[in-house]
């Protein structure tokens, strides 16, 4: 009865917050405005602004996430929501749009725009993005004569055609600032410079012509290109990388823009995890702001997930946290996005002395240390009695790797620790320091609440609702001819010229014919005979008589796998494997997939056999595909039948299940370590490829040191582990109950230990000493620019994720030792350290401790600089709200 009436109540909340959007996103959101710039920043409504933007895909996460990710983006100081737009996505066949569910363009930006965010539209539509085929729709390969970004008139003619179509919509929808809406720039082709010389002298008219057309559509805001030194000069060209300080743009006329900031890498099959450490990209910022940049991107900020087949590649994975301030399921990651909250906030305090001045003032405070002060006089009838009549801000870097150094400034000494910058609002208090994380940890836990497969049942989950029976049933995929619209064809064909992408999978069918004196040569000689593929990328299967004879993946690899053959006929099946199209480099579009060179079949008494010129009978997709057993209404119908946990697992089979939703409103995620390879559905939905590589042996650091240039192979982990194992569920894909799981399993696997878990941050640890810089939320601005530091304590912050809250477990000002999870008491500590941080936060979802003598009732040890450490519970909240995520 009781779970029935909390999921009445969470439905009554969807509607009603439902309800609440649509009537959001149905209003104005600004006062029409225009957007310029100078040779300083983005000129807004006649104002330079310094500007903070968050990348967010829109099709890597459910409409239901889109208003959390845009709320937490704007609370982590996120002026600007920056996408690109995925042509792929949007005209599938051409001709027929696509902006519905995960890729209703229009309602994304609306939400943006509802929560009084501006809007960076990259159109391209060229976007890499670790997306399959880099965006651009596969069918647009079969175009004649076409030939992709270069001075090509069929592909510039379709480009054309489709960045129209985008900018049309965006108006017709009045989405462009200067008509209320939230657009403020676009961006037109991607990266291009990093190609270009490939093209020769047609690629330098390309640029041109991209520039020219995008230009004269109209739109009413600025274009950018970026990595694309060429770009005329009404269009800004932006930088894209780890670090941006040192970029200038191609005129003195155009701003700073940053419009990518890798703040994590991508990840592919096979590979560590990269992982870049908050000190590092704050450092980048803080140097990039210093320098005279206006603009900041981060990509990603929310990375998401490749849901379905759209990870690009060959070979990335379908997660694409990115290591992003917001991971992949939609929590915050802590403390990468709590330390940028900060450095934002300083920068927010900053900027009125950042827009004021042209160029700053420079300062060598010693052989790798350096100020640049922005400072301005105030027309003294502004000033209220007391003010200086200065608006003014510095920031202090030191960019040795090795040493801490003490610098004096403007009569000051400050103390810079390596690779850092330390931000003064005022020229005088420091507010943030790159280098100095002050921000909460959070542990995130998967915590297994049903259903646990392990056995033929889900296990009673952690919250004691009741356990219900599950059981797999299974069904094979045969390795035959089935299809009525197979064809048979003399030669070896491209794998995409036949499949158009409409599965990863096709079937090449021979057959082979085996006298008895090959039998005899082969004993006589103890040999066997051996299938060659010159070529192939990127999974290969191959099957003699209806067994697999072996596998090979890679990219163009040579294939060498011995087969038993028999006397007489024997069917030779080879299935070709797509794991993501290629996105990326010049005349990616020429790659194609499946096999390139000979196939022979070698070891024969009579010699060699060219298997290229045999006649093949080609199958696109798998029979469960076309059959569609994975949705809810034909899955029934498909002939499944129960599967016995002795079963031996076997290759190309499809599996089921029926469970319950994990209760909560936490993220979910499936665990399919126990399977092979291949894809999983849960209610019809597609939520990706799966596949159990390992990642190598060697290149895991034990430890992670922030200071120095940062590479994607810096600080990566998972070493000798798979490189993903957990799979991204989102909660408004689940219903209460009777869910059905369908997995195709390529390679073998064990489903019985499936396991489905909630996911959450269930601990949460910080560090704050009496001798740390006041927070920015110490700080306020004035009505004429000036910055203000309202009190000199520092303070620390803690926060659980939405629908838990704070159940102090460990607090101790004095000397605490140890680490997060594994703190204890030191000589010094106050007493009362629990007491005083469980009255201000337990029960709440966030709160705020200042820490000072006076917070903890006197100094427990004079003389002594104390420091709070305190670890908490994140506990779910019985009825704090829903969250379909």
């Amino acid at each position: 009865m009781m779970r029935a009436q909390i999921h009445r109540v969470r439905w009554l909340l969807v509607v009603l917050i439902s309800s609440l959007q649509i009537s959001a996103i149905a209003g104005l959101f600004f006062p029409p405005f225009n957007v310029t710039y100078d040779h300083r920043a983005l000129i807004i409504d006649g104002q330079r602004r310094m500007l903070i933007s968050a990348g967010i895909h829109y099709p890597r996460a459910t409409p239901q996430m889109w208003p959390g990710l845009i709320s937490k983006s704007k609370e982590g100081g996120a002026d600007v929501i920056q996408t690109y737009v995925f042509w792929n996505a949007h005209e599938p066949v051409k001709g027929q749009y696509n902006f519905e569910g995960r890729y209703d363009l229009v309602r994304f930006i609306k939400l943006v725009a509802a929560q009084g965010l501006y809007l960076h539209l990259r159109i391209g539509p060229y976007v890499c993005a670790e997306w399959n085929f880099g965006g651009f729709p596969v069918w647009l390969r079969d175009i004649p004569g076409i030939e992709f970004r270069t001075n090509n008139e069929p592909f510039k003619e379709e480009m054309q055609r489709f960045v129209t179509k985008i900018v049309d919509l965006m108006r017709a929808e009045m989405l462009f600032c200067w008509q209320g809406g939230p657009i403020i720039m676009l961006q037109i082709e991607n990266e291009y410079g990093d190609v270009e010389k490939a093209y020769g002298i047609a690629g330098k008219d390309y640029v041109q012509w991209a520039a020219h057309m995008a230009f004269g559509l109209g739109a009413g805001v600025p274009w950018v290109m970026c990595k694309q030194t060429d770009a005329p000069e009404f269009i800004i060209d932006a930088c894209n990388g780890y670090y941006c300080d040192g970029f200038r743009p191609n005129s003195k006329k155009k701003p700073v823009l940053w419009t990518e900031n890798w703040d994590g890498w991508y990840t592919y099959w096979g590979g560590t995890i990269p992982h870049r450490p908050a000190e590092d990209i704050a450092f980048a910022v803080a140097r990039f702001f210093q320098r005279g940049g206006s603009f900041q991107n981060y990509y990603m900020y929310f990375g998401g997930t490749n849901f379905g087949r759209t990870s690009g590649g060959p070979m990335y994975v379908t997660s694409y946290d990115y290591d992003a301030p917001i991971d992949e399921y939609g929590l915050l990651s802590q403390p990468k996005w709590g330390h940028l909250k900060d450095l934002h906030a300083a920068i927010r305090l900053c900027e009125p002395a950042l827009v004021a001045v042209d160029s700053p003032q420079y300062f060598k405070l010693g052989p790798m240390q350096e100020a640049h002060v922005y400072k301005k006089k105030i027309n003294g009838e502004w000033l209220s009695p007391g003010t200086t009549g200065y608006i003014c801000s510095a920031f202090l870097a030191n960019i040795d790797v090795y040493r801490t150094v003490s610098v004096s400034f403007q009569g000051q000494n400050y103390t810079l620790p390596p690779w850092s910058v330390s931000i003064l609002p005022d020229c005088k208090n420091v507010a943030f320091n790159s280098a100095k994380v002050r921000a909460q940890a959070s542990i995130k836990d998967r915590m297994l609440s049903g259903p646990d497969v392990s056995n033929s049942y889900v296990q009673q989950n952690v919250f004691g609702v009741r356990a219900a029976e599950v059981n797999w049933t299974t069904l094979g995929e045969p390795v035959s001819i089935w299809s009525e619209n197979s064809f048979t064809y003399e030669g070896i064909l491209e794998h995409l010229n036949v499949t158009k992408d409409s599965s990863d999978y096709l079937w090449y069918f021979t057959s082979v014919y085996v006298s008895s004196h090959d039998i005899s040569f082969w004993e006589e000689n103890g040999v066997n005979p051996t299938l060659t593929i010159e070529g192939m990328r990127d999974v290969v299967r191959i099957f003699v008589n209806g067994h697999l004879a072996g596998s090979a993946f890679g990219h163009w690899v040579k294939v060498v796998q011995p087969v038993q053959l028999v006397e007489g006929y024997n069917v030779l099946a080879l299935l070709s494997e797509t794991v993501g199209l290629q996105n990326y480099g010049a005349f990616y579009e020429k790659d194609g997939a499946g096999f390139r060179g000979p196939i022979k079949l070698t070891g024969l008494s009579g010699g060699d056999i060219n298997l290229a010129k045999f006649p093949w009978t080609y199958q696109v997709g798998l029979k469960g595909e076309s059959e569609k057993i994975f949705a809810v209404e034909q899955n029934e119908a498909a002939g499944w039948t129960p599967l016995s946990s002795e079963a031996i697992p076997s290759t190309l089979t499809w599996y089921k299940a029926y469970f319950d939703a994990p209760d909560g409103i936490d993220p979910v995620a499936i665990n399919l370590r126990s399977m092979g390879k291949g894809q999983a559905w849960v209610n019809g939905h597609h939520i990706g490829r799966y596949w159990i590589l390992d990642a190598p042996e060697v290149g895991c650091e034990k430890a992670c040191d922030y200071r120095g240039p940062y590479k994607s192979n810096k600080c990566v982990t998972n070493c000798r582990k798979p490189t993903q194992i957990w799979y991204h569920i989102p909660r408004s894909w689940l219903q209460e109950t009777n869910n059905v799981v369908v997995i195709f399993e390529e390679a073998g696997g064990n489903p019985f230990e499936i396991t489905m878990t909630s996911y959450a941050s269930r601990t949460i640890c910080a560090v704050v000493s009496e001798s740390d810089h006041p927070p920015p939320w110490k700080w306020s601005g004035s009505n004429v620019g000036q910055t203000r530091l309202n009190s000199t304590t520092p303070g620390m912050r803690l926060q659980c994720d939405h629908g838990h809250s704070i159940s102090v477990e460990f607090a101790s000002y004095g000397t605490p030792q140890g680490s997060c999870q594994k703190y204890s008491r030191g000589n010094c500590h106050a007493s009362n350290s629990l007491d005083v941080v469980s009255q201000a936060c337990d029960g709440r979802d966030s709160c705020s401790i200042e820490i000072s003598n006076n917070m903890f009732g006197g100094d427990p040890c004079r003389g002594i600089v104390k420091t709070l450490a305190v670890e908490a519970r994140c506990k779910p909240s019985l009825l704090h709200g829903f969250s379909a995520m």
